[in-house]
C-alpha cells in the first residue's frame, strides 16, 4: 500500500463473516470509508479452522483484508498481528483500532510510526475487573490521538483517563433491514417478544425469563423468542422450567440473516434487558435494537448500560430497570396503547443512525 493521506488501516479483534458487534462495526466502518474514497486495509483474525469461509467473504469486499492465520499457540497470532500492523503503519497516515488486543497492538506500534491513531471503544474492553488488564488498557488509550466511544455509557467507563472522548453511536445499513419483500413467518405468542444476541448473562435473556411469571398473569398468551448462539441456553431453560414458564420460551439458536429478518417482522416488541456479567462484560450500545427499529419494532431495554443511547425513551421504545417487573408491564401496556406511533418513531430513530450519516462523524475526526 503506497503512502497517501487517504490510506486507512483498521485493526480489529472481530470481523465478519463470524458474528460479533465489534466485527459488525469494523466492517461497516471499512465499507463506508471506502465508499468515501478512502483506501482501506483491515487487519483481522482468522477465526475458522480452514479459513475458507473468510476467504470467500473477503473476495467480495471493496477493500483489502489481511487475516492473521489461526494458530494452535495463541502467542504466535499475537506476534503476527504486531508484525503485520507495524508493516502497514509504515504507509498509512491513519489507523483505527477496535477491540481489546487491537488497542494494545496499535498503541505499541505507534511508538515507531508517526501516524494519526483513533481508538474505538465499545464497552467490555474498558471494563475488565483485573487491575493489571484495566491499567494496561488505560495506558494504551493514552497513546491514541483520538478516542471514540459508541455510547455515553462507554465513555463513562474511561472518564478516569482524563482524555477527550468523542461519542459516535453505532450505525446500521438501513437498506439491509427495510426491504418489503420479506416472506412472512408465524411466531407463537400474543404478544410476541424477541431478543437477538448470544444467549448470555450480558444480553439479558435470563432477566426476561425471571419476570415471565408476573408478565404471564397479565398476558397469558405471551411468548418469548430468543435468537442467537445458545451459549448459556441450557442453564436458562432450567430456570424457565423451575419457574414453570418453559412453555412460553423458545430458543431458536443462531439463524441466517434471511430467517432473522422474517422472525423480526413477526415480532411485536424487541427486548434487551442487558446487565454486566461477573467478569465485567457489558452492553456498550445494542445494535440489534436499531435493526429491529428499522423494521418498525419498538424496543424495551435496560437502564444502566449502553442501551440508554440505543433507545429514544418513550419514542422508539422504553428504558426500564432490568429487574423491575412492574416497569416491564407498564412499558408493554404503554407501547401497545400507542403501537402505531411507536412503530413510526422506531423507524425515524433507526434512520438517524444510518451509516451513511454516522460515517461523516468519523471522517471529521480523520480530517482533523
Amino acid at each position: 500500500m503506497k503512502q497517501s493521506k487517504h490510506n486507512i488501516v483498521i485493526v480489529t479483534s472481530e470481523f465478519p463473516p463470524q458474528p460479533g458487534g465489534i466485527g459488525n462495526h469494523a466492517y461497516n466502518l471499512a465499507l463506508h470509508l471506502s465508499k468515501n474514497s478512502y483506501t482501506v486495509h483491515v487487519i483481522a483474525d482468522q477465526r475458522s479452522i480452514s479459513g475458507k469461509e473468510e476467504a470467500v467473504f473477503d473476495e467480495s469486499l471493496p477493500f483489502s483484508v489481511e487475516r492473521i492465520k489461526l494458530k494452535k499457540w495463541r502467542f504466535r497470532m499475537y506476534i503476527n498481528r504486531l508484525i503485520h500492523t507495524n508493516s502497514y503503519l509504515k504507509n498509512s497516515p491513519h489507523v483505527i483500532a477496535t477491540g481489546k488486543f487491537s488497542l494494545w497492538n496499535v498503541a505499541f506500534c505507534s511508538l515507531f510510526h508517526k501516524c494519526s491513531t483513533i481508538a474505538v471503544i465499545h464497552g467490555s474492553e474498558v471494563n475488565f475487573k483485573s487491575f493489571a488488564i484495566k491499567k494496561s488498557i488505560d495506558l494504551a488509550l493514552k497513546r491514541f490521538n483520538s478516542i471514540v466511544a459508541v455510547s455515553n455509557y462507554t465513555k463513562s467507563l474511561v472518564s478516569h483517563i482524563k482524555k477527550e472522548v468523542k461519542v459516535i453511536p453505532n450505525g446500521i445499513d438501513i437498506s439491509e433491514w427495510t426491504a418489503n419483500n420479506v416472506a412472512q413467518v408465524k411466531l407463537e405468542g400474543s404478544p410476541i417478544l424477541t431478543t437477538v444476541g448470544r444467549v448470555s448473562s450480558r444480553k439479558g435473556q435470563l432477566n426476561v425469563i425471571k419476570q415471565l411469571p408476573e408478565l404471564i398473569k397479565h398476558f397469558p398468551e405471551l411468548h418469548y423468542h430468543c435468537i442467537g448462539i445458545p451459549t448459556e441456553a441450557n442453564a436458562f431453560i432450567e430456570v424457565a422450567k423451575e419457574l414453570k414458564v418453559s412453555s412460553h420460551v423458545t430458543f431458536h439458536g443462531s439463524v441466517d440473516t434471511r430467517t432473522l429478518k422474517q422472525m423480526l417482522h413477526a415480532t411485536e416488541v424487541f427486548i434487551m434487558l442487558s446487565t454486566e456479567s461477573k467478569i465485567g462484560d457489558v452492553e456498550g450500545f445494542g445494535i440489534a435494537i436499531l435493526e429491529a427499529n428499522a423494521i418498525g419494532i419498538p424496543a424495551i431495554g435496560s437502564l444502566g448500560c449502553g442501551i440508554e443511547d440505543a433507545i429514544n425513551n418513550y419514542k422508539s421504545g422504553i428504558l426500564i430497570p432490568y429487574n423491575d417487573s412492574n416497569a416491564f408491564l407498564e412499558a408493554l401496556h404503554t407501547i401497545f396503547l400507542e403501537y402505531d406511533l411507536y412503530k413510526k418513531n422506531a423507524k425515524v430513530w433507526a434512520n438517524k443512525h444510518a451509516w451513511n450519516q454516522v460515517i461523516n462523524q468519523y471522517i471529521k475526526i480523520i480530517n482533523n
